[in-house]
């Protein structure tokens, strides 16, 4: 199953990813490093990490929202698909809880607010796994037929005529 929205030849729900996860994992590294150092800069930085950080994750759970759309019904695809988003979902809340409670005194996030954060990272940690389960075993998003030696995608040519010297990968 091929993903459904694309720019230059790629899914663009993977391209997005990498921004809030970066942004959010780091703001956590960064009230650690204010919990080891008690400047409060670090704590004022993630605070503006994690706004940054659920803005790009709610964009990126625009696109993998049309994605899981397609994938057909009744398949293990579609039912990690769903565990996926919904914990990514929770994720952005927690995080958006926890730049609510921050909002008095960015600097100086109370015990909850650090809690929830380190919660929602871990989170992170499972969510991102079901959704290389998705792509990596289960092939979600990945091109018919793709194989080690497919044209380049701005090539125009299909991944499945180019010549592999093997069967093509099956993707259902």
């Amino acid at each position: 199953m091929e993903s459904k929205v694309k720019v230059a030849g790629h899914p663009v729900h993977p391209m997005l990813i990498v921004f809030p996860l970066g942004l959010l994992a780091t703001s956590v590294i960064f009230d650690v490093i204010r919990l080891s150092t008690s400047d409060g800069k670090w704590s004022s930085m993630a605070w503006y990490m994690i706004g940054a950080g659920v803005i790009g994750g709610l964009l990126a759970a625009a696109f993998g929202l049309i994605d899981w759309l397609a994938i057909p019904s009744n398949t293990r695809a579609k039912s990690i698909g769903l565990w996926h988003g919904a914990a990514n979902l929770l994720v952005v809340l927690l995080f958006i809880a926890s730049w609510f409670l921050r909002r008095p005194d960015p600097a100086n996030p109370n015990g909850l607010a650090l809690t929830i954060s380190f919660a929602a990272v871990i989170l992170a940690l499972v969510a991102g796994w079901l959704g290389g389960e998705l792509v990596d075993r289960l092939g979600v998003g990945v091109d018919e037929g793709a194989n080690l030696n497919a044209p380049s995608s701005l090539s125009n040519q299909s991944a499945a005529n180019s010549p592999t010297g093997h069967s093509p990968r099956r993707v259902s």
